[in-house]
């Protein structure tokens, strides 16, 4: 299977939370989008790995992808080691995606920056002939970095998901077993009812930055290329 498309997260529901407005926007594209989930999200405060595997069948299904895997590495134990990035450099073999989505290889959850940073490493060793891996070897041609955890970094770009707004927060809300009581202001996970508010605020900031109303950023190792700086989009002034 080719893919257009191929997000790599730690957990279920990362992908939907991060760059599921993109996601979807891809999809709506005519192009063919996978999600790799690295873990079950078993060691997870809430819910367990059957729950969190149904809820994500259900998001899948609603941000229509043409592919939805899951790895199975250990939830809270994803490490810089060989094995996994083999594991992963294989699906990315089998799967031979253009474009990959890692997480931003910093930030409060290890296995969010591992993720990122042994998903990249992946991406190269896909491409090497002489690995123990089957198939032919295969490298993304773009990798990016959905940077949403960390929104105090300054993102490379920002894609305009507003009228994907809407089916970005049903896929979300696939995920039941993730929100804590309307009571519970003070947790990292937020209430059903207050879903919106908390998604939208994050994607109103990004969205601004580009003069849109919702947005996902995204941030790139490498310098991106421009070939009309007449039709720029984004306004200077």
């Amino acid at each position: 299977m080719d893919l257009d498309v191929l997000s790599i997260a730690a957990h279920p529901d990362d992908t939907e939370l991060t760059c599921g407005g993109t996601v979807i926007k891809m999809v709506e594209a005519g192009y063919r989008v996978g999600v790799l989930d690295l873990t079950a999200g078993e060691a997870g405060s809430r819910g367990s790995a059957r729950l969190r595997s149904r809820e994500s069948a259900r998001a899948s299904k609603t941000m229509g992808l043409a592919l939805r895997d899951n790895l199975g590495l250990p939830d809270a134990g994803l490490a810089d080691v060989r094995e996994y990035k083999l594991k992963i450099a294989q699906k990315i073999r089998d799967l031979r995606p253009r474009t990959v989505i890692l997480p931003y290889w910093d930030g409060r959850h290890p296995d969010h920056y591992t993720a990122g940073r042994i998903g990249y490493e992946a991406c190269f060793l896909a491409g090497l002939a002489k690995l123990p891996l089957a198939g032919k070897p295969h490298r993304p041609h773009k990798i990016i970095y959905a940077s949403l955890y960390v929104p105090a970094l300054r993102p490379t770009f920002v894609v305009d998901i507003t009228p994907y707004f809407e089916k970005k927060l049903k896929a979300i809300l696939c995920y039941a077993s993730q929100f804590s009581s309307r009571a519970d202001t003070q947790n990292l996970f937020p209430s059903r009812a207050d879903l919106r508010e908390r998604v939208g605020s994050l994607a109103r900031h990004f969205g601004l930055m580009i003069g849109v109303r919702y947005g996902e950023p995204f941030v790139t190792r490498e310098v991106t290329a421009v070939d009309d700086i007449v039709t720029m989009p984004v306004r200077s002034i």
